[in-house]
């Protein structure tokens, strides 16, 4: 399993809601539209957490991280991954995408990676845990 995490900060004229709104109805839906089928070919889970800055427990001080949304998109194998950036990379696709990416994002220099993942056990007696996955709540 691969893990790719993107940040990204919004338009600076746009409010959180209108972001979260054109994010969710619009770009998340793009590869759909331009008739691509799966969206983001080879990929298990797409997610995009947006971030509300919370009080520092420590310091009691509220600090923002400078972004917005992180996005996380899963997959099987970094071979899926290749072929999915290629894709997304390609000459067809790219200038829709960036196109479309100029209505949310404050820009194209958004940091990307892919994230290495180790699980401390979080069980009343020591044992490894799991989140489950709930829709509809």
């Amino acid at each position: 399993m691969l893990k790719q995490i993107c940040f990204f900060r919004k338009r600076p004229d746009m409010t959180m809601d209108e972001f979260m709104d054109y994010y969710e109805n619009q770009h998340s839906q793009l590869a759909k539209k331009m008739g691509a089928s799966p969206a983001i070919p080879g990929a298990v889970r797409y997610v995009r957490r947006y971030l509300v800055p919370e009080k520092n427990p420590v310091t009691g001080q509220v600090h923002d991280s400078g972004y917005d949304c992180i996005m996380e998109i899963w997959w099987n194998s970094r071979e899926d991954f290749e072929r999915s950036q290629a894709i997304i990379s390609s000459p067809e696709r790219l200038p829709m995408t960036k196109a479309d990416e100029e209505r949310l994002f404050a820009g194209h220099e958004n940091p990307v990676a892919t994230c290495i993942e180790y699980d401390s056990p979080m069980g009343p007696n020591g044992e490894a845990t799991q989140v489950e996955l709930r829709y509809g709540d």
